[in-house]
């Protein structure tokens, strides 16, 4: 458009003043239908002009835009999908964040003492009960959870993990620089897939401070391999009076037969460990933390450390892990409440019900398929699943995703399969396809 053109674009005030502007602003407010606007008319000169009444529609198309972080269907068939929020939560977790969020709580508060209290001391319990150790707490995840039982325990010392354990976990972050970041040392024993107890035992000295067992939980091994038991890691910290911190990554609370590869931590606690990490928001099915459970005494010591008041969890997420946890008291009744338990042990019937109702209403097919747990737990595992398939490519992905609510689901062998493990019959039944 000529130049003249762009000195013809109209003011924000003159925008504001039009009958669509202040209908703008009577639905907004004044500052954000302003900056709106502002954005509408850069826009316009960047792209060489609009007339007046496009500005006032792209802005107000730009207010109407939806959340960044909203909700989804997890079509993909992964159940802890790193990338879609990982665990979703109990109606109890749920309702118990509501019920503290609404207003003041005992978050920091002794009521019965009537006076100042800790945050910590919330889950301390329910831990001890639940995994056989003396005492517990939560962090915000379970990286600051390993880096916080580390930094306790073994700042200024030498700190003896197996070279098989030194792995990655999500988004780049690596065992060895979580290590360096909490003050101790890294000593490497043995090889990649073998490392046995005498490994371990020559690589001790006197600046020694702990040993760190880290669960492959993101990838498995397999033919010639070999580590140490738990069991005889724990009988020898003791030998030497070191900290042996046992990180489970996924971590889990019920030992169930579909989730055989992942260790729990009352079997970890039972085997001597002093400290024991896992996340809150992967196998245990509850929200974004790390949990630290163990001795009183080291417990103690993570309590007390710096870094602790950093590395804390908030009060929303603190509820709806005391609530997740206090499912965990009737185990059937937490198999069928925690979405991740229900999806990874659901009925495969009940899965190609929904797979056929889902398909009768878009003209799909029902297919076999293969969900995973994911979040890195039982990389090996295959679930069977049912799914709708639909012809269509990534133009059909995109679609779904511009929905609302978005659809993620997967393409395979140029089909968009829409996996019926990870969704719930209403999640189903909101499923539309924009022609």
């Amino acid at each position: 458009m000529p130049e003249n053109s762009l000195r013809r674009l109209p003011s924000v005030d003159a925008l504001v003043r039009s009958p669509d502007g202040r209908a703008l602003v009577e639905q907004h407010g004044r500052t954000a239908a302003v900056e709106a606007l502002r954005a509408a008319l850069a826009e316009a000169r960047a792209s060489g002009g609009r007339p007046a009444e496009q500005l006032v529609a792209d802005a107000a198309a730009s207010l109407a835009r939806p959340p960044s972080l909203r909700p989804l269907i997890n079509a993909t068939g992964v159940i802890v999908h790193t990338n879609l929020g990982r665990a979703p939560l109990a109606e109890a977790a749920l309702a118990r964040v509501v019920e503290v969020a609404r207003g003041y709580s005992t978050l920091e508060y002794d009521v019965e003492a009537g006076r100042r209290g800790s945050r910590h001391d919330h889950l301390s319990g329910i831990l001890a009960a639940l995994t056989g150790a003396e005492a517990g707490l939560a962090v915000n995840n379970n990286a600051a959870a390993v880096l916080l039982c580390l930094a306790a325990t073994a700042a200024g010392g030498e700190v003896v993990i197996s070279r098989g354990e030194l792995i990655e976990i999500g988004d780049g972050f690596r065992i060895p620089d979580i290590l360096d970041r909490s003050g101790a040392r890294l000593v490497e024993v043995g090889t990649t897939n073998r490392t046995r107890t005498g490994d371990y035992e020559r690589a001790l000295g006197e600046s020694t401070r702990a040993i760190l067992r880290v669960h492959q939980s993101n990838f498995r091994m397999l033919g010639f391999t070999e580590r140490p038991h738990l069991a005889d890691l724990a009988a020898m910290a003791r030998e030497h009076d070191l900290t042996l911190i046992d990180d489970l990554g996924s971590g889990q609370l019920i030992d169930l037969p579909v989730l055989a590869d992942e260790p729990t931590a009352r079997s970890a606690v039972a085997a001597g460990a002093t400290l024991v990490c896992f996340s809150g928001d992967k196998l245990l099915g509850g929200p974004q933390a790390g949990v630290i459970v163990g001795t009183a005494e080291a417990v103690g010591l993570v309590k007390r450390h710096p870094l602790a008041r950093a590395l804390r969890i908030d009060k929303l997420s603190l509820a709806a892990l005391e609530a997740t946890l206090e499912l965990y008291r009737d185990p059937p009744r937490a198999i069928r409440d925690l979405p991740v338990l229900a999806m990874a042990t659901g009925d495969l019937e009940a899965v190609r019900s929904r797979a056929e109702a889902l398909a009768a209403r878009l003209d799909g097919v029902v297919v076999e398929s293969v969900a995973r747990i994911g979040g890195g737990a039982v990389p090996l595992l295959e679930l069977p699943s049912f799914a709708c398939a639909l012809p269509g490519d990534d133009d059909l992905a995109a679609r779904l995703r511009a929905g609302d609510p978005p659809v993620v689901g997967r393409v395979q062998e140029g089909q968009l399969l829409l996996d019926c493990r990870t969704m719930t019959d209403d999640e189903c039944r909101r499923i539309t396809i924009s022609r």
